[in-house]
């Protein structure tokens, strides 16, 4: 077979019957960069947001001191993708100030209504990101193995964070069910657009 036909038949498309292999492309990858370092942003937010709540009281200590463990959890995967973004040349999110008020506003709200109410705050976040990570992991199966070790790694920590929130009696919380779809909504519009924008 001569170069040119070995090169035409690359670029043909898949002939029909067979799938074309799923995985990241490098747009797919700089969007997956973004996203989860505006999430991840966001995520610090939050918990700035529930400790300037549950820190300033004896009564509720040891949630803050749950929270404080989440938020330096979050702290490094916030620096990790911050030295991913300069590494890649990954423009950040335009929405980053709006993900600044909306995450720490998020995180005092929900802290106002009680601990419980921020704990299904959290269940519900992670909730979000444990499938989205699952997501970015399927289609980078061998494709990006640093950015695929760093998901997998993250996710295990959000997975975590998850759990915790559920022993400390997150559906115990007032309105547990219309406060927890309201916060995946925003946190899946907020994954959407920050694709993207």
């Amino acid at each position: 077979m001569s170069a040119d036909a070995a090169v035409k038949r690359r670029r043909q498309p898949p002939r029909p019957g067979r799938k074309a292999k799923p995985g990241a492309t490098p747009a797919d990858v700089a969007a997956m960069i973004r996203v989860d370092h505006a999430g991840e942003y966001g995520a610090v937010r939050i918990y700035a947001g529930q400790l300037a709540v549950l820190g300033v009281s004896p009564a509720t200590a040891r949630s803050a001191e749950l929270v404080r463990h989440m938020a330096a959890q979050e702290d490094h995967h916030l620096e990790t993708f911050d030295r991913l973004l300069s590494q890649r040349d990954v423009r950040p999110t335009a929405l980053a100030p709006v993900w600044h008020a909306a995450g720490f506003a998020l995180g005092a709200v929900t802290a106002l209504m009680g601990e419980k109410a921020a704990m299904a705050c959290t269940e519900a976040v992670e909730e979000v990101i444990d499938d989205h990570y699952a997501r970015q992991q399927d289609k980078l199966k061998g494709r990006d193995p640093e950015l695929e070790d760093v998901v997998a790694r993250f996710r295990a920590e959000e997975i975590e964070h998850r759990d915790t929130a559920r022993a400390e009696g997150a559906k115990e919380a007032p309105a547990y069910p219309i406060l927890t779809g309201l916060v995946k909504a925003g946190c899946r519009l907020a994954i959407r657009l920050s694709e993207r924008i």
